[in-house]
């Protein structure tokens, strides 16, 4: 099936991800044989264009990419081993597209077991969310064989602004998993500081307009690790780590006093407190993280110019 220049590409998942992303390709041209545990639920793509695929072998016949949005390892397993699964389906030269949150573990011995039949699997976790799916403002991280990489690298195009790959097979995933629960934690962390100032008084739209105009609103959070602790620069302090600790301790006491929960702020104090004992309290706050490289026995240090050209080149 041809649609002038665009190309045949399977697709496997039609929900809250997989479906925009479907539209997206339709809308470039492409034809595309659409699979889903559901089949009502791709109904709206076979209407928008797309073509029904009944089981893996529909979807890999005469595709050069198949892409693959699933909820997760489960799924995973189900749809591409066994025979009638995607692995056994697809023909050598055709390169898999996986956007699935999943384990990196599982992704590389999928990966091996496509390599074993002449294809790639390219592990391409997604962040955006459906309405960056549907718009195109979407950061598509890649792991796998760079080749397949280069080759896949314009349709991903269509799909996403920030594609971007990240090294063997596996890596992309571990950084969505990085990434997903980084961003889960800090959400954590937020309810426990807004509930114990609302508990104090104030008003939670104040609250919420007051804190994004400090320097942690101002400032892309994950930014904050170019400051001092990705270069390791921690002796020329911005705001050092006894005061740092001071101004935790006061807050864990409001939520004593006012018998909020602050499981997470304790934790954070009692690393402060750890890093204070080790000598370290003139030093610049984050030298605190250091705590978790030693627990981890990971040493984190990145050159000053390479993360200049990292924060001076990349699009928000």
């Amino acid at each position: 099936m041809d649609k002038g220049n665009g190309m045949q590409i399977g697709f496997i998942g039609a929900g809250a991800i997989g479906a925009p992303l479907v539209r997206r390709l339709l809308q470039a041209g492409h034809a595309v044989a659409v699979h889903n545990r559901r089949e009502a639920t791709a109904a709206p793509l076979v209407e928008a264009g797309a073509t029904w695929a009944s089981d893996m072998r529909a979807v890999a016949a005469g595709a050069g990419f198949v892409f693959s949005a699933l909820p997760g390892p489960d799924e995973q397993e189900a749809v591409y081993r066994g025979p009638g699964g995607l692995i056994a389906c697809c023909a050598p030269g055709t390169t898999v597209l996986d956007m699935t949150t999943s384990a990196p573990r599982l992704v590389r011995e999928l990966a091996e077991a496509f390599a074993a039949r002449g294809t790639d699997l390219l592990d391409s976790p997604v962040s955006g969310g459906p309405k960056g799916a549907a718009s195109g403002r979407l950061a598509i991280w890649v792991g796998g064989r760079q080749e397949a990489f280069a080759q896949a690298r314009p349709l991903l195009e269509t799909l996403g602004d920030q594609v971007r790959y990240l090294g063997p097979s596996g890596t992309a995933t571990v950084a969505k998993l990085v990434h997903n629960c980084a961003n889960y934690g800090f959400q954590a962390v937020l309810a426990e500081v807004m509930t114990l100032g609302v508990r104090a008084g104030v008003d939670p739209a104040v609250l919420f307009g007051a804190i994004r105009q400090g320097s942690l609103g101002r400032q892309r959070a994950v930014d904050r690790l170019a400051d001092q602790f990705l270069p390791a620069e921690f002796d020329q302090p911005n705001f050092a780590l006894k005061l740092a600790q001071k101004d935790v301790r006061l807050a864990t006491e409001l939520g004593r006093e006012l018998d909020v929960p602050m499981r997470l702020a304790g934790l954070t104090y009692a690393d402060l407190t750890e890093a204070v004992n080790r000598g370290w309290g003139a030093r610049d706050s984050r030298v605190a993280m250091l705590l978790q490289q030693e627990r981890s026995g990971v040493s984190i240090k990145v050159p000053r110019p390479v993360l200049d050209e990292i924060l001076r080149t990349e699009p928000l």
